[in-house]
């Protein structure tokens, strides 16, 4: 996965955090995923989907597989190439297709079709890593962890709010800026900040409720006549 640059930004202070969180809040009062999943196991599915694709495109595909495979049975009894065949519009749909199947027989044998709730037990599935260990935790078993895709490392290190060079250093970052208040909805409020208005290309910052907080030295603040 592509990492956007690092900024050269200096750290933001923690009031700049707060009140940065503070506005997110406002902007996004409802911070959630926006990948479409009934149960735990759907949403650990379309997570390891998303990777390298778009909630919208990983909901298309997720609207038949599920339909037809709701649970680690009926995925893993639908096999390979029937998992293949609803996820071919995906990016790498081959390795996702081959870790959907095994992660699947995997919690079959191992949690009797259940997610796992530790980070351990988690890492051993097939095509699971760090951030998407931290999304199921976070999500589905309330732990505060902050997962970081590409999003969330371009707004924290175009911020200044957490800057690092890998997605690990910007994590550890700002689990230990943001106010305990903010850790549980950080992960979704910096992630959808990321992907509406601080994009990688042509940010919204005429628009963007953190213009006033962020440390960002190419941003363009929004005047009133």
């Amino acid at each position: 996965m592509a990492f956007a640059p690092v900024y050269r930004n200096k750290n933001m202070d923690a009031e700049n955090v707060r009140e940065c969180f503070s506005a997110l809040r406002s902007a996004i009062p409802n911070p959630k995923t926006e990948l479409h999943y009934s149960t735990p196991f759907q949403l650990l599915v379309a997570v390891v989907l998303s990777a390298q694709s778009t909630d919208k495109s990983v909901n298309q595909c997720t609207s038949t597989l599920f339909a037809e495979a709701p649970d680690a049975r009926g995925m893993w009894e639908l096999g390979e190439e029937g998992i293949r065949s609803h996820i071919r519009r995906l990016g790498l749909f081959n390795a996702k297709a081959r870790h959907v199947h095994a992660l699947s027989g995997q919690l079959l044998q191992e949690y009797s079709g259940n997610v796992p709730k530790n980070r351990a037990s988690l890492e051993k599935l097939p095509g699971v890593g760090r951030k998407t260990a931290n999304v199921i935790l976070n999500t589905l078993f309330g732990e505060k962890t902050i997962a970081v895709d590409t999003h969330i490392f371009r707004v924290a290190n175009r911020t200044g709010m957490a800057p690092g060079k890998t997605p690990l250093e910007v994590e550890k970052k700002l689990l230990s800026v943001v106010p305990a208040e903010y850790v549980m909805d950080a992960h979704h409020l910096l992630i959808l900040h990321g992907r509406y208005t601080c994009t990688a290309k042509k940010p919204h910052c005429g628009i963007c409720p953190l213009q006033y907080c962020c440390g960002w030295p190419e941003k363009k603040i929004r005047t009133t006549v």
